[in-house]
């Protein structure tokens, strides 16, 4: 499923469509900040709000996370909560561009359950910005043609395949207290 046109788009900072756990989403390299400011503008989204990574494990997800800021006590349950449809806001590393955090000091991350996405984070050994497929404000996409229907030519790369079936986007927890921020 994951092609060398699709790792190169990617690489060149494309913005790409995928499924995830419930709904399609839109994403694009993490450290390109010309995608990441193009996947905001197109998304109608501010950048105060800050975007969510999605990989395919913990490891992925470090040079974006400040892991020496999560306590021993925490982290049991932190991993205990992964793979699979659950966003955690974590600390931030204070090196990463702030259209990653927007005017947070943290980063939401998850590690996901979706195939697809654990092989194409794989092959690029990093994670991807996950934000929903849809203008903000708007339904999310839950198929690769609702994708095709809202976005049309202004997406570089879409993934025809499907979401993993759940019925709401990813819960959102605080992942140092364990306070749900998005049921």
């Amino acid at each position: 499923m994951i092609d060398d046109t699709l790792i190169n788009t990617f690489l060149r900072g494309g913005i790409i469509a995928y499924p995830t756990e419930a709904v399609f989403g839109l994403g694009c390299d993490p450290d390109n900040e010309q995608a990441i400011t193009r996947l905001l503008h197109l998304k109608n989204r501010s950048v105060e709000k800050g975007l969510i990574l999605i990989a395919g494990n913990y490891s992925q997800l470090l040079p974006y996370v400040n892991d020496r800021a999560i306590p021993a006590s925490r982290r049991k349950d932190i991993f205990a909560r992964w793979p699979g449809a659950v966003t955690q806001v974590m600390p931030a590393n204070s090196s990463i561009s702030t259209l990653l955090t927007g005017q947070h000091k943290t980063i939401a991350v998850r590690v996901t359950q979706h195939p697809i996405i654990i092989e194409l984070c794989a092959k690029l050994n990093k994670p991807i910005i996950s934000t929903s497929a849809n203008v903000s404000g708007q339904p999310h996409a839950c198929s690769w043609q609702q994708v095709e229907q809202i976005f049309a030519d202004q997406i570089d790369y879409l993934i025809k395949g499907e979401t993993l079936g759940l019925s709401q986007p990813s819960t959102i927890i605080n992942a140092l207290t364990g306070a749900i921020l998005r049921a």
